[in-house]
Formats: C-alpha cells, structure tokens, sequence
C-alpha cells in the first residue's frame, strides 16, 4: 500500500511561494522530500539550480539526500539556504552536500520565555509608534497589494535593492495568497498605509519575510509599532519568530541589523549549502567563465546584483 505523500508546509515550503519567483527560475518539485527549487538556464545548454529566496524548506527532509542524486543527470549544481528550524542539524547536511557553511546567524524571539520582549528602547519606539498609527492584520492579505508594491518599490530605491530580492508585482501578487503568509499595516490618520510587514509561517515558528515603510512610516518609526503588533498577534500562535539574519555584509552597526537584535532573545545558524552534481561541466563552465569567482559558489556565476542575503 503507497503511503499518502505528507502535505506540503505553509509559507516557504508551499508549492505557491516557489511558483511566485518562477521570474527567476523554473520551479522544480523535489518528489520525496516535498520542497522546492528553482531551475536556471547556463550557457551551452546546461543547467543549475538555487533554493527559493530565502530559505529552502520541505516536508520531510530524510527524502532530500534521494532527490539531489537523482538530479545528478539533469542539473551541473544546486545551491541553498537551509531553513534553521528544520530538522536537519549540520551532520545531516553534510550527508545532502559537498559543503555545508554557516552563513548568518538568524536573530530569534523565543516566545515561550517569560516577557517583556525587545530592549527597553526598542517597546519604547514600538509604544510611540502605536499611537501614531492604527496597526492591524491585512486579512486577506491581497487586499494590500497596491500599498506594499508602492511601499517596496520606495524601499528599493532607497536601498538600491536588487536581483531577486527585487520582487516584482506579479511575484507579490502571488506571495501575498501563499498559504500561511500573515500581513500587518500601520495606518496614518488619514487611512493611508505607511508602514506593512509580511510574515510567513510554518508549524511552530513565524519568519519576518519582509518589511516596508514610506517616509512618514521611517520618521514615526512605524516598523518598531509593526513588529510590537506582531508579538502580540502571534504569542500563543506560535513558538518562535525568527527575524532573519543582517543584510547583506552588513555588520553590527547596521540599523536592521540592530533592530533585529534589540527584539530577539535567541539566535540560530543557517548554513548555506553547496553541491556540485556534475563534477566535468561544473570544472569546463568554470574556466571558459570571465565571471568566475573561487569564492562564489556556482563559480561560473559569479557574485549576482542584490547577493543571496538572509
């Protein structure tokens, strides 16, 4: 008697979020594992694959090592990010991939500690930002797809974001139906929207996907309110938030960075995790490549504009 395949996780694990970055490489279902990669074209008529920003997560992760071999035919290499919260520790990595890196550190809210959460500055902010704006869930969250992609599109051009954090309309028009995502927004007076983050959730944990704010939102600093709002709604929900890690080669004098940290009272290691399926068209890309980069995995990629950043 088959087994029933077990159902696919919420947020960054559903089937829904991968096809929401298929501007960015054909989704391609893992069968026993459950997760999901995105498949990109090479030069020659080879190809690649990369986890879907920014965590890869699956089902059941004992069908992962199976998966990878039975791409060894298809793929030159694969490159992911691995979600902390899943069940496989850095050993069992390792068994999956050639190498296996600690990548950033993810800052952690543990909510079943005992309160209150965040430094004393930061519930300051978070109380003075809540009386400045009426911050509630979205519900559905497609009902703001016109705030946030006005919100986002101000936050890349500040941040000169680009590559796939970049997200296109379309892309968070699909993002914002993917089972398990949560959407909050601060309101001014006036019922504009200044401020808005985005969570996905999966099991126990609750993980900061993405956040936004136009000018006022920054002066009255709206994200402290957004993500005060957030403890509240999700204490007794679920266990864990976890924030994400710095951007970029950010250090500890960034402002996400030291926001993030003044909230969490935990942390937790992702690994970024490296296979080569095809050791001869990986070495032949790799030295025809100009853009080759022996710090960089795939090498023949190269560093991409807006980096794989946690």
């Amino acid at each position: 008697m088959l087994s029933t395949p077990p159902p696919p996780p919420a947020g960054y694990g559903h089937p829904a979020y991968a096809q929401s970055l298929a501007e960015f490489g054909t989704p391609l279902k893992l069968p026993s594992c459950g997760g999901w990669l995105l498949r990109r074209p090479i030069a020659g008529g080879f190809e690649d694959a990369m986890g879907p920003y920014p965590l890869f997560c699956c089902a059941d992760w004992s069908g992962l090592p199976g998966d990878l071999d039975g791409l060894r035919r298809e793929l030159v290499s694969v490159v992911l990010v691995a979600d902390p919260f899943g069940p496989c520790d850095e050993t069992a990595l390792h068994r999956c991939f050639d190498r296996v890196m600690p990548f950033k550190t993810h800052f952690v809210l543990d909510l079943r500690r005992p309160g209150p959460f965040g430094k004393a500055r930061h519930r300051s902010y978070a109380r003075a930002a809540r009386r400045q704006a009426v911050i509630e869930p979205c519900d559905p969250p497609l009902r703001m797809l016109a705030d946030w992609t006005r919100l986002y599109d101000f936050l890349i051009l500040r941040h000169r974001i680009g590559g796939i954090q970049a997200f296109s309309r379309a892309s968070f028009q699909r993002q914002l139906a993917v089972p398990g995502l949560v959407a909050f927004r601060a309101l001014a007076d006036s019922g504009e929207c200044i401020a808005a983050q985005l969570w996905m959730t999966a099991g126990d944990t609750a993980y900061y996907h993405l956040g936004a704010a136009d000018e006022t939102g920054y002066r009255r600093r709206a994200a402290y309110g957004l993500l005060g709002f957030a403890i509240d709604y999700f204490r007794g929900r679920v266990d864990k938030l976890d924030l994400g890690g710095a951007a970029g080669a950010a250090d500890a004098r960034d402002g996400l960075t030291q926001f993030k940290a003044g909230w969490a009272n935990d942390g937790r290691p992702a690994y970024l995790c490296e296979r080569i399926l095809d050791p001869a068209a990986y070495g032949e890309l790799a030295a025809r490549s100009a853009a080759a980069d022996s710090t960089y995995f795939p090498a023949y990629r190269g560093p991409s504009p807006g980096g794989f950043s946690l």
